[in-house]
């Protein structure tokens, strides 16, 4: 179930695996210097909209900031972006170093 709790987490976990302070993530959104912070301790909740840039600074789609079996989003939408241009035969290869990696 998503409730404050899990938003309140999960905004904190995202934010520091990107090695972010709650002010500067508050400051680059716009936002007083305690919004994340009061958001991280429950005591608020993004608007929808908020919720958006918050999505759009950490650089995740919204669909990942729900699913918590991908621990950093960001990286891999990067890794997912450079990938795209490549041919068949090259994400064949990446794809057996990934499964030799596991």
């Amino acid at each position: 179930m998503i409730d404050a709790d899990f938003i309140a987490n999960r905004i904190a976990t995202l934010r520091t695996s990107q090695n972010v302070s709650a002010r500067d993530m508050s400051l680059s959104l716009g936002q007083s210097q305690s919004y994340i912070n009061n958001i991280e301790n429950k005591k608020a909740l993004p608007s929808m909209q908020m919720f958006l840039y918050i999505c759009e600074y950490l650089k995740i789609e919204p669909k990942d900031f729900f699913d918590e079996e991908i621990p950093s989003p960001d990286k891999l939408n990067e890794v997912i972006n450079a990938l795209k241009p490549l041919k068949r035969d090259q994400l064949d290869i990446l794809l057996t170093l990934i499964k030799e990696m596991k």
